[in-house]
Parts: C-alpha cells; structure tokens; sequence
C-alpha cells in the first residue's frame, strides 16, 4: 500500500479484513513498525478489518524534522481514519503506542469505540521518573544506538528467539532525532502525560471503555485506580500478564489475539454480526 499523504506527513498503513467490517486499529511503540503486528492482523483479519500504520519518524512513514510525539501521532491517527473513512475503531497500542491510543481516545473520542492499552507508556513513577533527565540526554546523544541498549534489557530469557534481535534491528534503524524527540514528548514536553500525575490526569479524560494489560503487578494496581466511572468508560478493566516482558503481545501473539478479538466484540456488536456470517 502506498503512503497516505496527511499534509505535514506521510503515513504508511496497510489494511486487511473485510471493508465492512469492524476496524482494528494496531499500533506499535517507541522505534519499532508495524511488522510487530503481522502475526495479530492476519489472525485477526478474518472478522475485522485491521489497519495497521506505522508512525510519524518510523517504519516505512515520512520522517518529519520536528514534531515526533505522541500528541503528533495521535493527530495523525485520527486524520488518517478520517481519510480512510472508518468511523470508530477499537484502538490498540503497545508502549508507547498506548500513550498513543489514549490520546487518540481522549482528543478524539469519535474516533475511537475502545481502546487497548498493552504496557502502556504512562504512569511513571520513583526510579523510572528520576532516571528520565538522564536517559534523555543519553538518546540526544546516541540516538538510536543508545536506544537499542535500553531496549535489549527489555526481554526475557525466555523471549521467542529472534524477538530481541528484530527490536534491536528496527530500533537501530529508527532516526537518531525520532528517537529523542518521541522520548521527549513521552515524558518531558509541555504536555506530556508519561509522568504519573500527568498519566492520571489525561486518563481521567478519557470516554471510552479501556483495556489495559500490565506486566508489573504494582503498574496494574495504580491503573485500576484511573478506571474512570463515567457511563463511556462501563466494562473498563485491567489485566496483569505476569512473567511476561514488555513485548507482552510478540511473547504471547495467540493469547493477545484471543483478548483483542474478544474485546472487540464485546464493544463492537457488528463484530459479532460478522461472527454469523463467518460461522
């Protein structure tokens, strides 16, 4: 598929599934594509219509000078169901793609019919958040190399084998100034919501029902603490995988594609519409 030209950039997406119905929107996380979804959006496919993009400053997507941020790629996001006519869509990010998601669901919730959120990146707090300023310095530095550092402690011994070495790959790949800047807009920018207060002020926002899975059990405890009670937020939920790495849904892609799909159509009755249509 060619990229779709959005005016300030060009994001690659592909699309799969039957045009009529229900949209699966995957979408990935800091330095990675959208290759990660491969196994999920075939498998996924045969009831939904899966787009799959991949970010501003990554994958096969324009690469802009400035402006690599969440807020950015969320905007992006919605201009690009907008081109692609899809109305709402279940939303599902990892990481940094689920700070993505949210925000999606938060400046546009009509956009949005539910999010998933794998190990999203918000919430940080004591270490994590005092080790920020420096990690930062360190990819305005190293860029993606330094990056890659970081994302190699990100898996299990007992990760499937390939899974780190493809991350390190694509993170390698990703723009030394993507790296930085989508870093940057995660957790330091004026807005930025990755801080805990901040985490929990822009998802007190959010009007659609939220699936979030966490693979900290004290992560999962403070997000069960943002379930908004709101009549759009009904069926909101928090699952913990435990003894599971970051890259929960490629450590378990038959176990993630059985929570989406179940998900989706819990929230979305046109999908059980084309579960009688396809047996």
């Amino acid at each position: 598929m060619t990229p779709t030209d959005l005016g300030p950039v060009e994001l690659f997406c592909t699309v799969d599934g039957p045009p009529d119905a229900p949209v699966l929107l995957l979408v990935h996380g800091w330095g990675g594509d959208g290759r990660e979804w491969s196994f999920h959006a075939e498998a996924l496919s045969d009831r939904f219509r899966v787009l799959v993009p991949d970010l501003r400053g990554h994958g096969r997507s324009g690469v802009p000078a400035t402006g690599n941020t969440p807020a950015a790629m969320a905007a992006d996001l919605h201009a690009l169901l907008g081109r692609l006519t899809t109305g709402p869509v279940t939303a599902v990010g990892h990481s940094m793609g689920g700070q993505v998601v949210n925000l999606l669901a938060v400046t546009h919730p009509r956009s949005v019919r539910s999010v998933v959120a794998l190990d999203p990146a918000h919430g940080a707090h004591g270490d994590e958040l005092t080790d920020i300023p420096r990690r930062l310095a360190a990819y305005r530095a190293g860029g993606a190399r330094e990056a890659a550092r970081f994302v190699a402690g990100a898996f299990r011994p007992d990760s499937p084998r390939g899974l780190r070495t493809a991350h390190l790959r694509t993170m390698t790949g990703t723009p030394d100034h993507v790296v930085a800047q989508s870093y940057a807009g995660m957790y330091t920018d004026p807005g930025a919501v990755g801080v805990r207060p901040h985490s929990e002020a822009y998802l007190a926002r959010r009007t659609r029902p939220a699936l979030t899975v966490r693979t900290s059990p004290g992560a999962a405890a403070w997000e069960r603490t943002t379930l908004g009670t709101g009549p759009g937020t009904a069926g909101s939920r928090v699952e913990h995988w435990p003894d599971t790495g970051h890259y929960l849904h490629e450590e378990h892609p038959e176990r993630t594609v059985r929570l989406v799909r179940t998900w989706a159509e819990e929230h979305d009755g046109r999908a059980h519409h084309q579960q009688d249509r396809h047996g």
